[in-house]
Order: structure tokens, then sequence, then C-alpha cells
């Protein structure tokens, strides 16, 4: 490993295995910065997201609908699928977006039950504004990779989503025969 100033983790590190020596602290510098860092990218995020008047999970929300292509709706289910959150939280989020005037709620009209929550025009500009600055804002993130470090981090950070059972909104996890779980 090439010759570094120590960061924040490196302190905390330092000064935990100087005072409980009898943990075994070989994980800590992984997990702390992916913790660490996990905020340090979230603050860059959120900035280009405020200067487009959106919080990130506004966005979240606004990009979950554009991905589901024309005409940009969902059921809020499926908004919890999409977004892997709780329908309570879906409930209030599509609220405040339809406050805004970015999307819509209304009936289904094959089954009157169910609710659509569509993308309104106003919705689809700020989205793509934003996402149009938000990519090159990811862009900027890790612009001091070279390509061999950002293929190994990318490498690194699959094999620990596939230990931790990360899988695709949708899907299910394998089981320990490899074979898919139930879904949700």
């Amino acid at each position: 490993m090439p010759d570094r100033q120590p960061d924040a983790v490196d302190a905390f590190y330092a000064a935990w295995s100087r005072e409980r020596p009898d943990l075994d602290l070989e994980a800590f510098p992984i997990i702390g910065r992916l913790s660490r860092f996990a905020d340090l990218v979230q603050d860059k995020l959120d900035a280009v997201f405020a200067e487009h008047d959106l919080q990130s999970w506004e966005f979240d929300v606004l990009a979950a609908l554009r991905r589901a292509g024309e005409p940009y709706e969902l059921t809020p289910g499926e908004l919890d699928r999409a977004l892997l959150i709780s329908s309570g939280t879906t409930t209030h989020r599509v609220q405040r977006l339809e406050q805004r005037g970015y999307v819509t709620r209304r009936r289904d009209e094959a089954d009157r039950r169910v609710v659509r929550v569509r993308l309104t025009d106003a919705g689809r500009e700020v989205q793509a504004s934003a996402h149009a600055a938000h990519a090159a804002n990811e862009t900027r993130i890790l612009a001091g990779l070279a390509p061999g470090e950002r293929d190994a981090l990318l490498g690194g950070l699959m094999a620990l989503g596939r230990e931790l059972g990360d899988v695709a909104p949708g899907t299910a996890p394998a089981d320990a025969t490899g074979m898919p779980g139930p879904t949700m």
C-alpha cells in the first residue's frame, strides 16, 4: 500500500487498538470507512439535490417513477419495492411530492381499489435536470480514482453486497442451497 496521510478512521482504529487490545478489530478499518464514506458521499449528493430544491428522498421517488418508463407511474406498493421502504413512508413521501406538484395520484380505471402515482410534467422536468447534475456529481466524486482502482472498488463492493444478501428489488435472495427464496 502506498504511503498515505492518516484519516479519521486510522485515528479511531489506533485508539481502539490501544484501549481494547482484546478485541479483533480487523474489520474496523473497512466497516469504519464504509460508514464514514457513505456520510461523506451523501453530503456531496445532497448538495447537488439542494441546488434543484430537492431532498435526496424526493429525487429517489421521482427517479423511480421515471425509471418505470411511460407513463411514468407506479402503485404505492411498487414504489415501496423500488425504494426499499415501508408503505407508511411511501404514503408520506407521495403526499409531499403531490403538494409540490411533482406527482399525481389517481385510481386505476380497471380496478378502482388500486391507486397509481404518476410523475407530472413538472416532476419530469425537475428530475431530468437534477439527474443530469447528479450523474456529473457522481463522476466528480470518483474522478480521483484510477480506472483500476474504480474496478477494484466496484468488485469489492459487489462481493460485500453478495455476502450481505443484497439483491435487486423484486427478487429474492438465494437460500443456503442456492435456490431463490420467497419474494416479499
